[in-house]
């Protein structure tokens, strides 16, 4: 399953609302930072060992500043970038952001 780009604010609604059938894991990833290159380096090896397992996004936090606002607002859950989210049923159950964007970390919040 590829990652899917958020590019509307209606493309979020539908990948949150998505999240009561499958988890979703999105990143906030912002193209101008090594800190966020990283990290969607981590985001993407996790993907390749659990491609069905959830719905993967990546919202580009400069091109679609609205999008990423967004998704601040209706989680609660103050914007960093990068910034890793695990959503369940419209929930956000786990988020870390920067280095500690790792495949391991994700795994463990996975287990949790």
């Amino acid at each position: 399953m590829s990652i899917r780009e958020l590019i509307s604010i209606d493309d979020w609604k539908e990948l949150n609302q998505s999240s009561g059938e499958k988890p979703v894991l999105l990143l906030k990833h912002s193209t101008t930072c090594p800190i966020s290159a990283e990290a969607f380096k981590e985001f993407q090896a996790f993907q390749k060992g659990a491609e069905n397992e959830f719905n993967y996004a990546l919202v580009k936090v400069i091109e679609q500043r609205p999008v990423s606002n967004a998704i601040a607002e209706e989680t609660g859950v103050k914007h960093e970038s990068p910034q890793c989210f695990l959503i369940k049923e419209q929930e956000v159950t786990w988020v870390d952001s920067h280095w500690s964007i790792t495949k391991r970390a994700i795994e463990k919040a996975i287990n949790q």
